[in-house]
C-alpha cells in the first residue's frame, strides 16, 4: 500500500552527548496505527479493503491496515483513508474527527507529523454489521 518506505526516526538520549540509536518504522506499522485510530471514531462503520483483505477477514484474521494509503516523500507524510460511515451520523463531523484522531495518534505514537489526512467516504452503512 505504501509508495515509499518510511525513513527511520532517530531519537537522542536524555543527554545530548549520548545517542541511543535509531528506530525504524515499517509502513505497515503506520497503516495499522491509522486503521485503528480510524475505526475507533464513532460513526465509522468500516474501512474499505481489497479482495485479499476481505478473504483474510472471512477466515478470522483482523486486517487493520485496509483502506489506508500512505505516501511519504520529501514533502512529508500524506495519509488517505477510505471508509464507510454509519447511517445517521453527520459525514463532515465524522470526517473531521477522523482527521483529528489520526493526526494526533500518529504524532503521539511515532513523532511523525502528517502533512495531510484525506478522508474519502466510500459509502453509508444502513444496518449494523451482524458480527459486531
Amino acid at each position: 500500500m505504501a509508495e515509499k518506505s518510511i525513513p527511520s526516526i532517530e531519537y537522542a538520549a536524555a543527554s545530548e552527548k549520548e545517542e541511543l540509536g535509531k528506530v525504524e518504522l515499517a509502513p505497515e506499522v503506520l497503516e495499522v496505527i491509522v486503521g485503528i485510530a480510524t475505526t475507533e471514531v464513532e460513526g465509522v462503520a468500516d474501512t474499505r479493503g481489497s479482495f485479499a483483505s476481505g478473504v483474510a477477514e472471512r477466515l478470522g484474521k483482523k486486517v487493520h491496515g485496509k483502506g489506508i494509503k500512505l505516501d511519504y516523500g520529501d514533502e512529508g507524510l500524506f495519509i488517505d483513508i477510505y471508509c464507510t460511515v454509519l447511517y445517521g451520523h453527520a459525514i463532515p463531523a465524522v470526517a473531521r474527527e477522523i482527521q483529528q484522531s489520526v493526526r494526533q495518534t500518529v504524532q503521539n505514537m511515532t513523532a511523525i507529523e502528517a502533512q495531510e489526512v484525506n478522508v474519502h467516504i466510500t459509502g453509508i452503512q444502513f444496518d449494523p454489521p451482524a458480527d459486531k
